[in-house]
């Protein structure tokens, strides 16, 4: 038996997939959600086999959703934007159904699934398509964590730095410390390079949070935040700063 999520915030939208997967009693639906802050607590709960997941919801989108999950099921991407379409496919996405898809274009994505072509079987295909997804305006100007069971959107403005740290990204927002699993390369393509800039291998810093910089000696430079932090400085990382900054 395969076990499904359906994940979409219209409910038609969900009424035609449940239909459409009528016809393939090998599928069984486990649940039905309309928001991502759903979706993450039943693929937390049912760890299903394959997802249908749409792009555009409210609150935190498709792409955001499956940043914030551990387990990794297939997913077939549903949505009525094809903006995202070329990427998916380019990185092996499992497949896309543009709204309003016919019962065979999904019979297509059911074969695939069932025949294992072009499967998101291996993680970095998906945190690969995660990190050239490109970023609408409002997501640019947020960072979706998990704290807990609790799921927190991050205004931009708020976080001071990151770090990377092993495999995850240290966000620093307030007085709190949030892991993300994800990489700083994705942060500097993904957050405005005139506010935030990496200044070391292992350091991204919000230069609106920029208090002062300290020359150690020749090839150590501090950077000082308004909330006490330093952060180590690379020489090419102090380059940019100067740049930036007009020094």
């Amino acid at each position: 038996m395969n076990r499904v999520l359906l994940i979409d915030d219209e409910a038609l939208a969900r009424d035609v997939l449940r239909h459409y997967l009528g016809s393939y009693p090998e599928f069984e639906i486990l649940e039905e959600c309309s928001n991502g802050f759903d979706a993450v607590k039943a693929i937390q709960k049912h760890k299903p086999d394959l997802i249908f997941l749409d792009i555009q919801m409210p609150r935190i989108n498709g792409f955001e959703t499956l940043e914030l999950i551990e387990h990794q099921p297939k997913v077939i991407f549903t949505t009525a934007y094809d903006e995202y379409a070329l990427k998916a496919f380019e990185l092996q996405a499992l497949d896309y159904l543009l709204k309003p898809f016919s019962e065979a274009r999904f019979a297509g994505a059911i074969q695939k699934y069932l025949q294992g072509k072009n499967a998101l079987t291996e993680n970095h295909k998906l945190e690969a398509l995660l990190n050239s997804s490109g970023k609408h305006s409002e997501e640019a100007r947020r960072v979706v964590v998990k704290d807990g069971s609790r799921i927190q959107i991050l205004p931009v403005e708020e976080i001071s730095h990151l770090e990377a740290y092993d495999d995850y990204v240290k966000v620093f927002h307030k007085d709190n410390l949030f892991l993300k699993k994800n990489t700083l390369s994705y942060y500097e393509q993904s957050l405005d390079p005139k506010e935030f800039l990496r200044v070391h291998r292992s350091f991204m810093l919000n230069l609106n949070f920029l208090h002062r910089l300290e020359t150690l000696d020749k090839h150590n430079v501090l950077a000082h935040l308004k909330n006490g932090v330093k952060i180590p400085v690379s020489r090419a990382g102090y380059a940019k700063l100067r740049e930036v900054l007009g020094l």
